[in-house]
């Protein structure tokens, strides 16, 4: 479902964005940075309740929250500071509320009549994998049945405790309407996802399209310069992201690689002996975003099904073209053939054919990457984000005030 535009005028009130930290910062927090920066500059009210998981300390307290996460109603703290008789809050906006919060605090919002926006980041709330993956396979058990599958695989880090605390959460809301009586409003961030959510049974009308955005660095200028040269991946360095299949692929290719990320699998890549292979590691944002702009390409083999990843509107603010698996959100962001391109995901074959494609068509190479900068442009820049986000807000308001 796709949304038009509203006037900041119909969100007057104070809105409050609620996030559950990562240990390691990922796209999940630069999206809630970014919203929170992007209200701000447009002078909304705004106000920010964040919990972190480096609060969790020691072996039995990792336990105690898991065991917790399931059933606490909420966080004591927001509950007093922000869920009383004379709070100014018109719109909360809940990001992430694992394991610090759960879904309990839906429903204690809802007791106070608050409008209610939840941003669907990944799949927790359907399958403890959160990526509908496991064992290096899609796996969409729970989206059709249940959850329970996954104790005795031990998904959640190899933990049954863990595992089985993820599943009583999932299945408990499941079970008590939470997502269809207490949410007002859901984003997603592709048409894939938001599918997916409805497959698993989740209310259609009111789940909105609202893709991630970044600043423009080229104060809208169509075409970006580019030293070019070389292709670029950046991202976490771990299964999921299939970084086997791209160190097989460059067997067959004679042109520079450059890899930006650290994560469990950078044993992998620094031990490849391909002298075509740079392994760079962990960059600072604006170095990552310059590596980005001067590639020729940038390639995202992903075999799990993406949120939005940030880095695919990274390359196209950009004008940098992307060669990403044919799979999930990211066949519906790049365009084949316009923007970038798809290859089988987990082919390393074909995307040695899909990358030699570019390498040999330098103008094919640089209309995509026009093409990209135009995408951008039409699609995920701040101002058109903020409309739709104050679209969602005022739709959320809506929903709150009529009666179930």
């Amino acid at each position: 479902m796709r949304i038009n535009s509203v006037s900041k005028e119909q969100i007057t009130s104070q809105i409050l964005i609620v996030h559950n930290k990562y240990k390691i910062r990922g796209g999940e927090d630069s999206v809630v940075e970014n919203e929170f920066q992007l209200l701000k500059k447009n002078e909304c009210s705004v106000d920010t309740y964040f919990v972190d998981n480096h609060a969790i300390k020691g072996f039995f307290q990792k336990i105690i929250t898991l065991l917790q996460t399931p059933f606490v109603w909420t966080n004591n703290q927001f509950i007093k500071k922000h869920l009383t008789k004379d709070s100014s809050s018109t719109v909360i906006h809940i990001h992430n509320y694992f394991p610090l919060l759960s879904p309990s605090i839906f429903r204690a919002i809802k007791k106070q009549k608050i409008a209610t926006v939840h941003t669907l980041h990944n799949y927790r709330s359907i399958c403890p994998t959160a990526l509908l993956m496991h064992d290096g396979k899609l796996q969409e058990r729970s989206v059709h049945h249940s959850s329970w599958w996954a104790v005795s695989k031990k998904v959640y880090r190899n933990s049954a405790i863990g595992t089985f605390a993820l599943c009583c959460m999932i299945e408990l809301h499941k079970k008590l309407g939470t997502w269809h009586k207490h949410v007002d409003v859901f984003i997603a961030l592709t048409e894939f996802s938001r599918d997916k959510f409805i497959e698993a049974g989740w209310p259609a009308g009111k789940i909105y399209v609202k893709p991630n955005f970044i600043e423009d660095r080229f104060n809208g200028v169509i075409r970006i310069d580019k030293k070019g040269g070389y292709a670029v991946f950046v991202g976490r360095l771990s299964e999921e992201k299939d970084i086997a299949t791209l160190l097989e692929s460059w067997r067959y290719i004679n042109y520079p690689l450059k890899v930006i990320g650290e994560g469990p699998l950078e044993l992998l890549v620094n031990s490849c002996e391909n002298s075509m292979i740079e392994y760079l590691g962990k960059l600072p944002v604006d170095k990552v975003l310059e590596y980005v702009q001067h590639a020729e390409f940038l390639i995202l083999p992903s075999i799990c099904y993406e949120g939005f990843p940030m880095v695919l509107v990274e390359a196209m603010c950009c004008g940098t073209p992307a060669i990403v698996s044919k799979l999930g959100s990211m066949e519906e962001i790049i365009d084949d053939g316009v923007n970038g391109l798809h290859f089988a995901a987990g082919d390393s074959y074909d995307l040695s054919k899909k990358v030699k494609h570019l390498i040999e068509n330098k103008p094919l190479a640089q209309e995509m990457a026009f093409q990209a900068r135009r995408e951008y442009l039409a699609k995920y820049t701040p101002e058109k984000n903020y409309q739709m986000l104050m679209k969602i807000y005022h739709r959320a308001i809506e929903n709150s005030n009529s009666v179930d």
